[in-house]
């Protein structure tokens, strides 16, 4: 690809003994959520009033943000008014601090001064850019020049700011280097420490540095590296809370923000599903549970995601990708063979050893942990045995053995090969009760009786029964030591009495006075083919009798079928 040689490569800084590698996170950040002010003007459609408190009311009140920036006042009178409303509505919870973002100029933050009039909690978000590119494209100026910005603007404000403190507000400072990821480290580190000296922020009063990566432009490791080199060279670290705001420009935003945690950083302003300017701002969600799913608290709650989605997709008009870690529709979905197969054996496993803990191949964390609708196995052409056997035992109740699901695959195979599409649920079970459950021929029960008792710690059975071939009614009758067993002697000497049995299993498919049996019945024909019937009765030895004549059934079409390609050959 021609026109690579125009862009400037990115000067990584030099740091040594670096130590962020080794670290492990441990402990959730402090969350600030940018929803309603990045995440609401990187709209097509900004959200309206409703929206806008719709929103602020499941990121407090529902998924647990305790700090949110709810716009940017000055800027806008439908900011200004989603300010007042939200102040004089009596929205805003106690625990929650509402943050407010402003230029570094002097009206602006007047304004805001104005907006924020009778909150509680408010963090005063102040910014201006100060990376090497703005500085020479737009400001034409130094680092002088930036620094001088970005501490007027600290005087100002820290001066507003002692009458609102004196009446009851608690207000904090948040000062962005915008672009900081475009910005000398050592650059970075004079002006956020003069304005860190402008505040008099100290350790019992700090103030929130919050470090952009406005434009992704260097790998995550590279950031890290930065990270932790400002993070060193700031004098007094204790008078500053690290904050991280990334970007997703090169689609690294959540590795970013995880390589900024193991370097220092304390606090992560995010959006839902990374909405958010051009690419996006990380996503939220993602970086919380991928903690999650390593055993770490993100004390915030997302176990009702499609609320999430739901009052999401209606207030921005975005839609959720279908791949969207943890919320996408497709992202608990299986379907290749090896993958449903590898599933289906996880959730056995777990059922087998009673472990508490989540031990699920190819599903990292438990989709009801979400309040998903939990459909990991979906069926299309890609799909194996195993997939097909998962749906038909958690959808609709039917275990069936595992030497049956082979067979069973085949038939859905042949039906995706067909359609060309995904086969959804409900067309399984019909091919399902095409395949065993309406099998009704060439052999049918017309009527039977069936004892069955102990006699001296021995169990007894005897069948009587009348069956129809075609247009021939015959009777049988037969003892055994069970239901199967006497089946099996009385149609003894018939030409039905041809096939081997092999195995079968039993268990119910439905619960109280009105549940049902199922049996699996698996038989061999004289050339070693296995077939299996399958038989529903509420009566658990007339279910077995009766997946005994459905595999009998089969076997016959089975036979009639090799005699057929024989002739043919």
């Amino acid at each position: 690809m021609k026109g690579y040689e125009k862009y400037i490569p990115f000067v990584p800084q030099k740091i040594e003994n670096r130590t962020w590698p080794d670290k492990l996170i441990t402990k959730a950040p402090t969350w600030c959520s940018v929803d309603l002010r990045d995440g609401n003007q990187a709209l097509i459609d900004p959200m309206n009033m409703e929206e806008k408190l719709e929103m602020f009311h499941m990121l407090v009140d529902e998924i647990g943000v305790k700090e949110i920036e709810i716009g940017f006042p000055s800027a806008s009178d439908t900011d200004y008014e989603i300010c007042r409303e939200l102040i004089e509505g009596g929205h805003i919870p106690d625990d929650v601090t509402i943050q407010v973002l402003v230029q570094a100029r002097p009206h602006l933050i007047e304004k805001t001064f104005e907006a924020i009039q009778g909150a509680k909690h408010v963090i005063f978000h102040f910014y201006n850019s100060t990376s090497t590119l703005q500085r020479e494209v737009v400001f034409r100026t130094d680092v002088e020049g930036v620094k001088k910005i970005a501490t007027d603007a600290a005087d100002l404000i820290y001066e507003m700011a002692q009458p609102v403190i004196a009446s009851g507000m608690d207000l904090r400072y948040e000062y962005s280097p915008e672009s900081f990821m475009g910005t000398e480290m050592d650059a970075a580190v004079e002006i956020c420490a003069a304005v860190l000296d402008h505040l008099h922020a100290d350790a019992d009063h700090p103030v929130i540095l919050n470090l952009p990566t406005t434009v992704e432009n260097c790998m995550p490791n590279q950031f890290a590296d930065e990270l932790e080199y400002f993070i060193r060279t700031l004098p007094g670290r204790e008078r500053a809370i690290i904050s991280l705001h990334p970007h997703n420009d090169r689609g690294c935003g959540v590795a970013t923000t995880e390589a900024g945690l193991l370097a220092g950083a304390e606090r992560v302003e995010a959006c839902l599903f990374g909405n958010g300017e051009r690419t996006g701002n990380v996503d939220m969600i993602t970086v919380a549970m991928n903690m999650y799913v390593q055993g770490v608290d993100p004390e915030l709650d997302f176990s009702n995601m499609e609320r999430i989605i739901s009052l999401y997709e209606r207030c921005t008009k975005m839609k959720v990708p279908e791949r969207q870690p943890y919320g996408g529709d497709l992202v608990f979905t299986a379907f290749s063979g090896s993958h449903q197969d590898a599933i289906n054996k996880g959730f056995q496993y777990m059922q087998e050893t009673d472990t508490d803990k989540w031990m699920v191949p190819y599903l990292p964390i438990n989709p009801e942990d979400l309040g998903r609708a939990y459909e990991p196995v979906r069926i299309n052409s890609q799909s194996g045995k195993g997939g097909a056997a998962f749906i038909m035992n958690h959808k609709f109740g039917f275990d069936m053995p595992k030497a049956m699901h082979a067979e069973f695959g085949e038939v859905v195979q042949r039906e995706s090969d067909k359609e060309g599409v995904e086969l959804k649920p409900e067309v399984l079970y019909q091919l399902f009760e095409e395949t065993y459950l309406k099998v009704d021929g060439p052999y049918r029960l017309i009527n039977n009786k069936l004892n069955a008792d102990v006699v001296d710690g021995v169990a007894h059975s005897h069948f009587f029964g009348r069956l129809q071939h075609k247009d021939t009614i015959f009777e049988v009758e037969g003892d055994g030591n069970g239901p199967i067993d006497a089946f099996f002697n009385a149609i003894h000497g018939e030409r039905m009495d041809r096939y081997q049995f092999i195995d079968y299993k039993e268990h119910a498919i439905s619960a109280g006075s009105d549940s049902k049996a199922v049996a699996y019945i698996q038989l061999r024909t004289k050339d070693g083919h296995d077939v299996f019937g399958v038989g529903i009765d509420h009566n658990i030895s007339m279910a077995s009798i009766k997946g005994i004549l459905c595999a009998i059934n089969r076997c016959k079409a089975w036979d009639h079928l090799q005699e057929a390609l024989a002739e043919n050959k």
